[in-house]
């Protein structure tokens, strides 16, 4: 008579299936990790379904071939695993050797900025501190829960939330418009929706716009001054934690603050402007250039693409005061100088060397920390379209995906830390130059179209590179434009200054050097000389060939919707018509 497995193998069986649920949980609860009534079924009947089968395979086969099937399984398993393994290993040390031989270094710590003491220190000023006070400490630890008894004095908001549709914009120097400040002037004295008071203080007489809305803006001064003074410290550190593990949990609750700061800045320099204290304005738009420049030694992209904004705000002054003839030759030269000492390109290459050793550092915490399931699914979620009518249910797809990572071989993380390593060195590294001052479309192209054919359909050894590099190359033609947008305002300064030293603007570029330019920019898209043309009402038309390397005889790209596209059309420095 056949003896059938006792129920205390299928107990024993049972019990490690739960336990390895377990483990792949990192201990929370079913509900918490999984959610709901639905997935305890799912475990249990996947509990009793192992069960069922060993039953029946001991009764079908006996129990020692059933158990030499499931040692022959294990085996495989065990191999499978150790070749993994070993490929993994052997893809991300050939490159590791690879790009030490070309002097890069993939640690995230060769990255981050040296301590550099307080009292030198504009991010340890006291209305700097401000700004994360509540989140952070000065040591970069989180403060949690938040404190409520900080006041942020940086927290400089022109914009009301619950009427931003209704908010007035600045001009938009890329399409060569200028700003309203009637609009400002009309937004500040509107009591915001559903309220009968004011955010900003109106004058008790009539006043012109400009003057209406500098009185508005008056609520900030005594917190812009202090911030003037802050800026005359040498450095700046901000205190992020950039031990944090992952390095993607850093907090950086400063950069929403001085963006902030930015937009009172510009338009305090063109309500200054207006009241013909340009004086005044050189003042403030140098302050927006030392904010902005708080952050450059940050290894975290947003960081940097934050910087950009800025970059996009102040310029905005100096245009309309450029296209009204409002600077002083001295004033030109002041502004010329702080523009000349911008560098996004080296910013880019510091951005991107710091996104690859961020990615490269993550990816290893979680081959270390494989039960980390919880910032698993935060880093994959984002990625999941998830299906409307089941919004709020259970995401299987991030489910599998967390579950999947944490049973998976330690070659598979290596080899996606090789494939995103071979990327950045192979395309990503290579776009900006700027030794040479030169910006390559067709090499981001490349890049996308490699990243593309890696990650077409996401396979274990591919799929970070998919979740952690899509926006790589959309940020580099951003660092591209902004250092192009140096080079025509660095232009456009001595352009003016020609004009206020012979009474009209040169025939050609060439006639700025050296008097008014030591070396002309030229277009680093092409490497050749940027395009300018005098116009018919005495000015000029400047102008790169821009990201289409199509010379598009000085149009404005624009979207269907009206608004700038980077990627079309030429980039352009064009007053707007008397």
């Amino acid at each position: 008579m056949k003896r059938y497995p006792q129920p205390y193998w299928l107990l024993l069986l049972a019990i490690l299936l739960f336990a390895e649920l377990v483990v792949i949980t990192n201990g929370q609860s079913f509900t918490e990790v999984f959610g709901g009534f639905a997935v305890w079924t799912f475990v249990l009947l996947v509990m009793a379904l192992a069960c069922l089968l060993t039953f029946y395979l001991c009764r079908w086969h006996g129990v020692r071939r059933t158990f030499f099937v499931f040692g022959c399984i294990a085996l495989a398993v065990t191999l499978f695993y150790a070749e993994e393994d070993v490929r993994g290993w052997h893809a991300w040390h050939k490159f590791q050797q690879q790009a030490m031989a070309a002097g890069e270094k993939l640690d995230f710590a060769s990255v981050i900025p040296p301590p550099m003491p307080a009292d030198q220190n504009f991010a340890m000023s006291p209305i700097v501190v401000s700004s994360y006070a509540a989140h952070l400490d000065t040591n970069g630890r989180a403060i949690s829960p938040p404190l409520t008894n900080v006041v942020n004095r940086l927290a400089m908001n022109i914009y009301r939330n619950q009427d931003w549709p209704h908010s007035p914009t600045n001009g938009f120097w890329p399409q060569g418009t200028v700003t309203d400040l009637k609009s400002w002037q009309l937004y500040f004295a509107t009591p915001p929706t559903n309220s009968v008071t004011n955010e900003f203080p109106v004058p008790s007489q009539p006043a012109s716009a400009a003057a209406a809305v500098l009185f508005g803006l008056g609520n900030f001064d005594s917190a812009i001054e202090e911030l003037r003074a802050a800026a005359q410290l040498p450095q700046s550190r901000f205190p992020i934690n950039y031990d944090a593990q992952p390095p993607y949990g850093a907090l950086i609750p400063h950069l929403s603050p001085l963006k902030r700061c930015s937009q009172v800045l510009q338009l305090r320099a063109l309500a200054e402007l207006e009241t013909g204290h340009p004086d005044q304005a050189v003042a403030d738009i140098q302050l927006a250039f030392r904010v902005m420049d708080a952050t450059r030694s940050e290894p975290l992209l947003i960081s940097h693409l934050v910087r950009l904004a800025q970059f996009s705000l102040t310029l905005q002054p100096i245009f309309e005061g450029l296209a009204r003839h409002q600077w002083s030759a001295t004033q030109l030269m002041e502004l010329e100088a702080t523009l000349a000492q911008l560098d996004f390109l080296a910013d880019c290459q510091l951005a991107m060397r710091s996104e690859r050793n961020e990615a490269l550092t993550t990816i290893d915490y979680l081959r270390q920390k494989t039960s980390d399931s919880k910032f698993m699914t935060v880093l994959i979620e984002p990625q999941i379209l998830l299906d409307d009518e089941n919004e709020g249910g259970i995401n299987w797809t991030v489910i599998l995906a967390t579950t999947c990572y944490e049973l998976a071989p330690a070659g598979w993380y290596w080899l996606n830390q090789a494939l995103i390593g071979e990327l950045y060195q192979r395309w990503d590294l290579r776009i900006c130059d700027p030794e040479k001052h030169l910006v390559s479309p067709s090499l981001v192209k490349q890049a996308d179209e490699a990243l593309e054919s890696e990650v077409v359909s996401w396979r274990p050894w591919n799929c970070f590179a998919g979740l952690l590099m899509p926006a790589v190359t959309a940020s580099e033609i951003k660092f591209a434009f902004a250092q192009n947008s140096v080079g025509l305002a660095r232009i456009a300064c001595a352009l003016e200054r020609y004009r206020l030293a012979n009474g009209m603007y040169p025939d050609s570029l060439a006639q700025l050097s050296p008097q008014f330019l030591q070396a002309i920019p030229h277009d680093l898209i092409t490497g050749q000389p940027l395009k300018c043309r005098l116009t018919h009402d005495g000015r000029f038309l400047l102008y790169s060939v821009g990201w289409n390397e199509v010379d598009d005889g000085g149009k404005v790209g624009l979207k269907s919707s009206g608004y700038f596209d980077i990627k079309t059309g030429d980039w352009l420095w064009q007053y707007p018509k008397n």
